[in-house]
């Protein structure tokens, strides 16, 4: 055990600027991020070499070229090194105490001057401010490390052997690989993390620095690692460099066609360049959509919307509880015919309550492509029942239902806002009012709930776009309640039933262009049937970072889209090729090297990321 003889609290050394306390104070949280400097070598050998030169930031650990941010200075005859720069290049760890560093037995107080070796006072010149950065006597650095010194006679190289500094034996140990030291610009880096506690305890937070999934530009590139443990306790930084050389064989684009997860945003300033592809009505079985969405924030009970049904119809309801009370939203369904009627749910979505208006028609739809429920009411004739009630809402909060339902025979829907507590009765429903439309919003009854469309790409890339009401024109309806001729703007509740043909080996993006989107799709592609969260995380919302959607596996995909209650209209289906010039299809602009999947010019597909 070793101790310090430290000034004491009385002494002209403990006035510290307040400049350099904060320095020394912050040197610990900025240890990692020094440029050029690693550790490496010293994790896995005994000692650690350091030659270095004077007025030279290029020196030599174990002899591999390492670059110091700053060189060794000659002071007043003495060979000098930067202190904190040193300790890290040696892999050695340095404390603050007080207003002081430690480094082993060396303790030195950068604003006086001074240095102790083991507790005794050392001579002055042997620690300095060079230009407000702390410097130190290589041979006294040496010392206080018990390490090998050695100088030349002209006292402008030196070299310092330190063992490996033991650590603490309580801290994790950060620990990663790559597959590959030396990269092609826009290579995929495989990265295997293999951290480890000494105690066993689980590895609960990770810090990378400086990583990337691919290098586009060439260069040394320094990635460091560094982990938590379930104790709190941290590892030191561990890190490697990876120099990216030679010819590119992918770009940043062309790297995300081939890797992003799907629902993630990728980059392409080029995507409202690409041309619009036609897509084809198909004669298919359609039926009407009863969409209730004015007055959109009801402020106080009443019938939102009714009309008739008999079959199958779609219904879909967006409202927000502007009541100064909690309240419900229902579907009421009510028998006209003279004979029992059955009213059954094929599919259902829903989101309530919620304050977050994106959230609304994105889990509706994650919850409607899901929907397998099956059920049926049994309507006496002229029996009142609930085909759906919300959940309660409280003030402000909103709910998104969209519900498809097959009738035996005629049956009067009708939606209803009604305060917490008023039950939904027939006595109930005849004496509310009708409320009227809020000049803002749709409603009404729209046929065509369903729009086959067949798509045949010729070329690539191309966009198909929907709910922008000229090359995907709205549906037209009426307002039953009003007889006013309905325009339904975005076509919300619309499902739109996609068959895409000469999909092989092309990429499906969706590109928001009316500002923040939010949804899902169901894909078909040979035996895979998947619903997709768009996006994965957060908002889709700039129109040149469109979403990844799909790879397909065959030629023809099938895509089941509803525009997305709560979000901006229109949007793009963005179509692009999967494979490059050379390769023996269409070019995609901007791009060159490698192909987007399979073989490209200039490397392989990487499929392996643990």
């Amino acid at each position: 055990m070793c101790f310090f003889a430290a000034p004491s609290p009385t002494s002209p050394r403990r006035r510290v600027r307040p400049l350099l306390t904060a320095l020394l104070l912050a040197l610990p949280a900025a240890w990692s991020a020094l440029p050029g400097v690693s550790a490496q070598a010293a994790q896995y050998v005994g000692s650690v070499q350091l030659t270095l030169t004077v007025d030279q930031t290029l020196g030599y650990a174990n002899g591999q070229p390492l670059t110091l941010p700053l060189p060794p200075r000659n002071v007043g005859g003495r060979l000098m090194v930067p202190l904190r720069e040193t300790a890290d290049a040696l892999a050695q760890p340095l404390t603050v105490v007080g207003t002081q560093l430690q480094i082993g037995r060396l303790l030195v107080s950068p604003q006086t001057g001074q240095g102790w070796l083991a507790g005794a006072p050392q001579e002055a010149g042997n620690v300095a401010l060079v230009g407000g950065v702390p410097y130190v006597s290589a041979r006294l650095l040496a010392d206080g490390l018990g390490a090998n010194f050695t100088a030349d006679g002209a006292g402008k190289l030196v070299t310092i052997t330190a063992l490996r500094a033991g650590g603490n034996p309580l801290a994790p140990q950060a620990r990663f690989s790559t597959d590959k030291a030396v990269y092609a610009p826009g290579e995929r880096v495989v990265y295997t993390e293999y951290p480890f506690d000494p105690d066993g305890a689980n590895i609960t937070a990770r810090r990378w620095t400086g990583r990337q999934d691919a290098f586009f530009k060439p260069g040394n590139y320094t990635v460091s690692l560094q982990v938590t443990n379930a104790r709190g306790v941290q590892s030191a930084p561990f890190s490697r460099t990876i120099r990216v050389e030679g010819p590119a064989v992918d770009t940043p684009l062309g790297y995300a066609l081939k890797y992003s997860e799907l629902g993630d945003a990728i980059s392409d300033p080029q995507v409202l360049s690409y041309p619009a592809v036609y897509a084809q009505p198909v004669p298919r079985e359609s039926f009407p959509l009863l969409f209730s969405d004015s007055p959109e924030a009801p402020t106080q009970s009443g019938v939102l919307y009714q009309d008739t049904v008999a079959g199958r119809a779609r219904l879909l309801a967006y409202h927000l509880n502007a009541l100064n009370r909690p309240a419900r939203l229902y579907v009421m369904a009510r028998n006209l015919e003279a004979r029992p009627v059955e009213v059954r749910t094929e599919r259902q979505g829903e989101t309530a309550p919620t304050r977050v208006e994106g959230q609304l028609g994105q889990v509706t739809l994650l919850d409607y492509f899901a929907s397998s429920a099956d059920h049926t009411l049994t309507l006496a004739p002229g029996e009142l029942a609930a085909v759906y009630a919300s959940p309660t809402l409280g003030i402000g909060s909103g709910v998104n239902v969209m519900q498809d339902l097959t009738t035996s025979g005629r049956v009067e829907l009708t939606f209803l806002m009604l305060e917490d507590g008023l039950p939904p009765t027939l006595q109930v429903l005849q004496q509310l009012p009708y409320l009227p439309l809020d000049g803002k919003h749709q409603r009404g009854t729209f046929p065509g709930a369903v729009r086959a469309l067949r798509v045949d790409l010729t070329r690539l890339p191309a966009r198909l776009v929907i709910g922008d009401g000229h090359l995907d024109p709205a549906i037209m309806g009426v307002d039953r309640l009003t007889g006013q001729p309905m325009r339904l703007v975005g076509n919300y509740g619309v499902l739109y039933d996609l068959e895409v043909n000469g999909t092989a080996g092309t990429v499906v993006a969706l590109s928001p262009r009316g500002g923040l989107y939010r949804g899902a799709m169901n894909i078909l592609d040979g035996a895979v049937n998947q619903t997709i969260k768009l996006p994965r995380t957060g908002n889709a919302l700039i129109p040149d970072q469109p979403v990844l959607l799909w790879r397909p596996a065959t030629n023809r995909l099938n895509i089941d889209f509803v525009p997305s209650s709560g979000s901006n209209l229109p949007i793009s289906l963005v179509f692009y090729p999967a494979r490059l010039p050379g390769l023996g299809v269409p070019s995609l602009p901007g791009l060159s090297g490698a192909g987007l999947g399979g073989t490209g010019l200039g490397g392989t597909v990487k499929t392996y990321q643990p």
